[in-house]
């Protein structure tokens, strides 16, 4: 049996209704709301040949476990992505596609991640990748702050990160990470081929294995008082750089 998810809010929800309406199973919405947006989704449904069951915001409550579910939420069958890093690049050769890769070392906060995936299917990057442990999973808050992103970039989570990064270049991935102690800013590499900028955690930055692992580092200039950005800022900023210079 596929694995089921809880997809919370409009957004996540919208996003699987255009994408895959086949794997939603139904979708719960708020008995007590009416209004134009409320209307918009359920008609969607409608449209897609989804169940929508109306249920009071208790069971709302309930089914989302704490998770701000904005009245609506979505039972689905969990989405076929690449789940194995060979497998990945393996159809990227394949299609002749240079790999655009975000490495996540230990983020844990839900938000960030979601965020991150959020930019990385903006972007267009082919996988977010980070470390099995010292990091956060693709739970209920994750998907409803990547907005449906969740669903359309391959989260893989690997046993040593390191180890996947070396695994990495003899793929010939260049590996970029960033490090606001680099001599050069990220507008200053070459990103037209296929590579994986690297990201930090909160308030730690790359662990040292990860950093020595890198072939090249690159600073974001803060020109203010901070000394550095939001992880989700860092990675949007780097992954469309590349966007930038593959025009």
């Amino acid at each position: 049996m596929a694995e089921e998810q809880i997809l919370a809010g409009f957004h996540a929800v919208k996003a699987r209704l255009r994408h895959a309406p086949d794997s939603l199973m139904v979708i719960h919405v708020d008995q007590g709301r009416r209004d134009r947006r409320m209307t918009a989704l359920v008609d969607a449904a409608a449209a897609a040949g989804v169940r929508v069951q109306p249920v009071d915001a208790a069971r709302l409550d309930t089914l989302s476990r704490g998770v701000r579910h904005q009245g609506v939420l979505a039972r689905a069958r969990a989405l076929a992505l690449a789940v194995d890093v060979d497998e990945l690049l393996d159809d990227l050769e394949a299609r002749g596609e240079p790999a655009l890769l975000l490495l996540l070392d230990g983020v844990t906060d839900p938000h960030n991640l979601g965020a991150c995936l959020r930019s990385a299917d903006g972007a267009g990057a082919h996988a977010v990748i980070a470390p099995r442990d010292r990091a956060v999973g693709l739970n209920a808050t994750v998907r409803r702050v990547a907005c449906g992103a969740a669903e359309t970039v391959p989260y893989i989570t690997v046993t040593n990160l390191a180890r996947t990064m070396r695994a990495l270049k003899e793929r010939d991935i260049w590996l970029i990470g960033t490090d606001d102690q680099a001599d050069t800013d990220y507008h200053g590499v070459d990103v037209r081929g296929a590579i994986a900028w690297v990201m930090g955690a909160e308030g730690e930055g790359m662990r040292r294995l990860t950093r020595e692992t890198c072939d090249e580092r690159v600073r974001i200039p803060m020109a203010g008082a901070v000394e550095s950005l939001n992880v989700s800022v860092a990675s949007a900023l780097c992954l469309y750089e590349t966007v930038r210079q593959r025009g």
